[in-house]
């Protein structure tokens, strides 16, 4: 036996060591002491903490502020995913076109990917202030009365998704364009020859041959859709009358504002059990979907 070929192994341990240390210290440790954290109560001055079972659980069952986040994120999800993935194609499908100032256009979509969220948030709070805002101006010089888009609960939410879209689209915009530009050119050739119209070869032909990307950004939109939370500081702070409140913004609250460890440690569990679920689902449901050839 050659004695190089026992030590090979041992070579290759050693260099995926510090990987393997980094990830077991900021992505497991934490996620099984979240897990273990979660069953206890919140230690307070030279109270230690103490063991309490599912009782944070039950108190999440029973508090009102979570089921409104729950379902104001659900809301949030439902329309911000399929609006911001069917923006986002379209765009990639019009800056793949030759179209004049292409690169322009294509710069145009992109630049609000590259903005911090906080620096986005007051763009658009701008827009958002009643009277003095953009949208209250272009209201008013068309005789439409002022009104208050983050201040009244009706609209709250919706005004928060709109610069969720505006955001995130250009963003997935970058990955279709990308899967695009690998598409064999012969294939629009022959949809051509055969005299197939636009919609019919984006319907049977491109489509089919995107959803490996359109499921890699599913899974990424369905994950920001739940881990949102840096507009909401500048712009609601998930007002009013918690209209906003959103799961990771109710998880911050209560894990430093209110200070409560153990109940903020169960609802990071429960979100994270949601997140791996629906991820797993999308990966199951959508696989046969799948041409990755």
């Amino acid at each position: 036996m050659n004695p190089s070929s026992s030590i090979r192994p041992v070579h290759a341990w050693l260099k995926v060591l510090p990987a393997l240390l980094v990830l077991l210290a900021f992505t497991h440790w934490p996620a099984v002491a979240t897990l273990l954290d979660s069953f206890f109560s919140t230690p307070r001055g030279g109270r230690p903490a103490q063991w309490v079972g599912l009782e944070n659980y039950q108190v999440m069952a029973e508090d009102p502020v979570f089921w409104k986040a729950a379902t104001n994120n659900l809301l949030y999800a439902a329309v911000t995913i399929p609006a911001s993935i069917a923006l986002s194609l379209a765009m990639a499908l019009w800056v793949n076109e030759r179209i004049t100032g292409r690169a322009l256009v294509r710069m145009a979509y992109f630049t609000p990917t590259v903005l911090p969220m906080i620096a986005v948030a007051n763009i658009w709070l701008f827009f958002y202030t009643p009277q003095y805002g953009l949208l209250d101006q272009i209201g008013g010089a068309l005789g439409l009365p002022a009104h208050n888009w983050l201040g009244s609960p009706s609209t709250a939410l919706g005004a928060v998704m709109l610069v969720t879209v505006w955001k995130e689209a250009g963003f997935f915009m970058i990955f279709y364009l990308a899967a695009l530009q690998t598409l064999n050119p012969s294939l629009r050739e022959a949809a051509a020859i055969e005299g197939a119209s636009r919609w019919a070869f984006f319907a049977r032909v491109q489509w089919p041959l995107l959803m490996p990307t359109t499921l890699f950004v599913l899974v990424n939109a369905f994950i920001n859709a739940f881990r949102m939370v840096d507009h909401l500081f500048v712009l609601t702070r998930g007002g009013p009358d918690n209209a906003t409140q959103l799961l990771l913004y109710h998880l911050y609250e209560v894990g430093f504002s209110f200070w409560d460890t153990g109940y903020a440690a169960a609802l990071t569990v429960v979100l994270i059990v949601v997140l791996v679920g629906i991820a797993l689902l999308q990966f199951f449901t959508l696989d046969r979907r799948v041409h990755y050839r």
